[in-house]
């Protein structure tokens, strides 16, 4: 029988605790440029501008249908030959990712846009609003309650995502557990640990996530998927 030591994986616990600061920090930059340009891109798509919504659409499509880490690579591989600039792994990943979230959270605020009542910017108008004072006083205050599980949920599926990083030796918390197997030769142990973090952050997350879904229901508000 395999006699478990996790003596060593608490000896090299620095090293799991910097990998998992560097997932969250690549997981925050992500959200932090991905969720304002998500706003741009759903109002461009929304736009009754053809030449507006149809760039904005592809670029959504592209980057919500495309693999991840093919984006990843082309980014930290390709993209330097273009500009003729070395990319970091910590800047491709953020420029992989924050691209991405936005495409994903774009549709989110699309939804959400869409599912309030037409009456609402009706009566926007009404009292003298223009469409952009409607939309940021009346409709966005409302649309953004129904999108927060939602925002959650894709920020969950992000933090995943981003294990990925770790294929462009960005040192994130699986990066410094594959190095960290290879110094103590206790791949089980240091796995299994990497298994636990993971999971008590995404499954905290996602039972916050359920929470505020059920509340919103409760309160009528609805939620957007």
């Amino acid at each position: 029988m395999y006699a478990w030591d996790f003596a060593p994986v608490l000896a090299n616990s620095g090293m799991l605790a910097q990998g998992l600061i560097n997932t969250l920090k690549i997981t925050g930059t992500a959200l932090a440029f991905g969720v304002p340009l998500g706003l741009v891109l759903a109002l461009l798509r929304l736009s009754p501008r053809r030449y507006l919504a149809w760039p904005a659409g592809f670029v959504i499509e592209f980057f919500r249908t495309t693999p991840p880490l093919v984006q990843l690579f082309w980014f930290f591989f390709a993209l330097p030959i273009l500009i003729k600039v070395e990319m970091t792994p910590f800047a491709a990943a953020a420029l992989t990712f924050s691209i991405q979230s936005a495409a994903f959270f774009a549709e989110v605020f699309r939804g959400g846009i869409v599912s309030i009542d037409r009456g609402q910017w009706e009566a926007g108008r009404a009292i003298g609003m223009t469409h952009s004072q409607a939309l940021q006083r009346i409709v966005l205050p409302q649309a953004v309650k129904r999108m927060i599980p939602a925002f959650m949920e894709r920020s969950i599926e992000l933090m995943k995502t981003t294990t990925l990083v770790a294929t462009v030796s960005y040192a994130d918390l699986l990066f410094q557990a594959n190095e960290l197997a290879q110094k103590t030769f206790r791949p089980l142990e240091v796995f299994t640990a990497t298994a636990l973090i993971y999971f008590f952050f995404i499954f905290g997350a996602s039972l916050l996530a359920h929470r505020l879904e059920r509340r919103l229901a409760v309160s009528g508000e609805g939620t957007v998927h």
